[in-house]
């Protein structure tokens, strides 16, 4: 039975909630995926465990996103053919993504499985966690095949205009994590690698099931294997649409690590605090990135067809719904945040410095109803270069520099170092308002 939703025709919000709800749960249970991990290591293992798995994953996370915005060039290229009435050559695409990605992926496992202890002294991570770091990061990045195939395949889902099936991977995938989590790290004691076991073995099994659904799905094509295979001008444009995105990615990653590094510098306890205070931020953030990247599908099928008026519709209904989520769930972090943060550790200190932490990304749940709902709209217009730009500026040009001068203020807090986050989110919005007027009037002359 065919799952894919008609993006270009009927009600644009009616459309764009049925699209957006998918993702957001999908999102929701990857980030329950993520923070399950972190949780039973917390409840079952000692403090150096948790902060092998906090500092560990945040690296994965930023190695993940790299991967997700690369793959945004299949999820564009294919809306795009999509919606121009061209499904044989979305095939094509779908095909060749897969080959690059395939290569990416081997590539990427071969690396973290030679590098692992040298990424750990990157991250500066604590001495007394450093063993349990490098093990997280050399089994986790030894399965980076599978993650990488795990979020290809859901990018191309969503390009197709169907979001639920993404959801139902995900969904096994995260029963399978808390199974393999509660085997190896609460029965076995293996600690972080047990985590990052679990982890692996789940997405392996998810890339399996999902390639069993393209099998079984009705698709707007004939899907034929011959077309897994090297096409210089279709990796071209591939290329063309995620390279910015992906670098645009690894900058922030990296913005985000370098607090992770200043805050292993403090301390074991600020360490892993910052972590779960990371873990707790893909919950509270939930609704504007999926909305970003259900922004981005939807836009990319418009603009194909060229239906722009509903584009520029889509991206005011994304921004009023996820502003009224993002007041709530602001509010909610910032004043119950030390209780959010116990379902991932017992330790009072972690706690209490998980909390003040959170407060400052509270405080940017308001910007990015904005911000995510806009680079959704932008990257689905085609316009990563720009994304990549502001992206840039956000993350090198006000984000490291602020928690480098923050982090200098004696007895500096949590709080006051995450308030570079908000501030740059204020600067790229900007930048993005800035971007549409000059699109609007560029194309009414």
């Amino acid at each position: 039975m065919s799952k894919q939703l008609n993006l270009i025709e009927g009600n644009i919000l009616g459309s764009l909630t049925r699209f957006s709800l998918p993702i957001i749960f999908a999102l929701f249970l990857q980030a329950l995926y993520g923070g399950i991990d972190l949780l039973i290591v917390g409840q079952f293992s000692t403090t150096p465990e948790v902060s092998g798995v906090a500092t560990g994953s945040m690296l994965m996370h930023t190695i993940t996103m790299v991967i997700t915005a690369l793959a945004m060039g299949i999820t564009i290229l294919v809306g795009r053919r999509i919606g121009e009435r061209n499904p044989e050559e979305a095939g094509h695409t779908i095909g060749v993504g897969i080959y690059l990605f395939l290569i990416l992926g081997g590539i990427m496992s071969v690396f973290s499985l030679c590098c692992s202890d040298w990424l750990s002294s990157i991250m500066h991570a604590p001495p007394e966690a450093f063993v349990q770091t490098s093990s997280y990061i050399a089994i986790c990045g030894g399965g980076s095949l599978f993650i990488v195939a795990y979020n290809v395949l859901g990018s191309i889902f969503r390009g197709l205009g169907d979001s639920r099936t993404p959801l139902i991977t995900v969904a096994i995938a995260c029963v399978l994590n808390i199974i393999g989590d509660l085997i190896f790290v609460a029965v076995f004691d293996m600690g972080a690698k047990g985590a990052a076991l679990a982890t692996v073995l789940s997405q392996a099994l998810s890339v399996a099931i999902s390639f069993i659904f393209i099998r079984r799905i009705d698709l707007p094509f004939k899907f034929r294997f011959n077309y897994i295979k090297y096409d210089s001008a279709i990796i071209s444009r591939l290329l063309r649409l995620g390279l910015p995105l992906a670098l645009q990615e690894l900058l922030v990653g990296i913005s985000f690590l370098i607090i992770q590094v200043i805050v292993n510098a403090i301390g074991v306890v600020e360490s892993a605090g910052v972590g779960v205070a990371e873990k707790l931020c893909v919950f509270i953030m939930l609704l504007p990135s999926g909305y970003g990247q259900a922004m981005a599908a939807f836009v990319a099928q418009n603009y194909g067809a060229k239906r722009m008026d509903r584009a520029n519709r889509a991206l005011f209904y994304g921004i009023l719904t996820s502003l009224c989520a993002g007041i709530i769930t602001g509010g909610v972090a910032y004043f119950y945040g030390d209780i959010l943060s116990s379902f991932f550790s017992s330790d009072v200190s972690v706690i209490l410095a998980s909390h003040s932490y959170l407060k400052a990304y509270a405080v940017d749940c308001v910007f990015t109803a904005f911000l995510f709902c806009f680079l959704g709209y932008y990257n689905g217009c085609g316009s990563t270069f720009f994304v990549m730009i502001q992206g840039i500026i956000g993350a090198i040009g006000v984000r490291v520099p602020a928690v480098f001068l923050i982090s200098q203020l004696p007895d500096v807090t949590l709080f006051q170092i995450g308030l570079a986050t908000p501030l740059s989110s204020i600067v790229q919005i900007i930048l993005c308002i800035i971007m549409f007027f000059y699109i609007k009037n560029k194309t009414q002359r």
